[in-house]
């Protein structure tokens, strides 16, 4: 069964970048977030497997659409994305229920290893 993904992001371009990365037939991708805001909006109405936040959006950051999407669902699984610059956050981001982070620049490989550790039932 496919695993069913949103993607937040403010950038189209990353969206496009993650959704090519899990390009396969282990994902679908249900929708697409411009912003904290829309995510939480999002996750509430799709239900998805998992969630790819990024960190830097503008209306509400990451991290408080990651606080709001966990207190709504205690077992949300979802992964953080950002760049280097932002260690902080994503540190702080794993303390308040991420399930992992990926790093801002990423390959396909960067994107599909953060799935297996997520997803431990995927046969990638």
């Amino acid at each position: 069964m496919r695993k069913r993904i949103l993607l937040a992001d403010d950038t189209k371009f990353m969206r496009d970048m993650l959704r090519s990365s899990l390009d396969s037939e282990y994902f679908e991708i249900v929708g697409e977030a411009k912003d904290g805001e829309q995510a939480i909006a999002m996750y509430k109405d799709l239900k998805p497997d998992l969630v790819i936040l990024d960190i830097n959006m503008p209306r509400l950051n990451g991290i408080d659409a990651l606080t709001s999407i966990m207190e709504f669902d205690k077992k949300a699984k979802v992964v953080m994305c950002s760049d280097q610059k932002f260690e902080n956050m994503i540190v702080l981001a794993l303390k308040r229920g991420a399930s992992e982070f990926i790093v801002k620049p990423f390959k396909k490989e960067d994107v599909v290893k953060t799935m297996r550790a997520v997803f431990k039932d995927l046969p990638l």
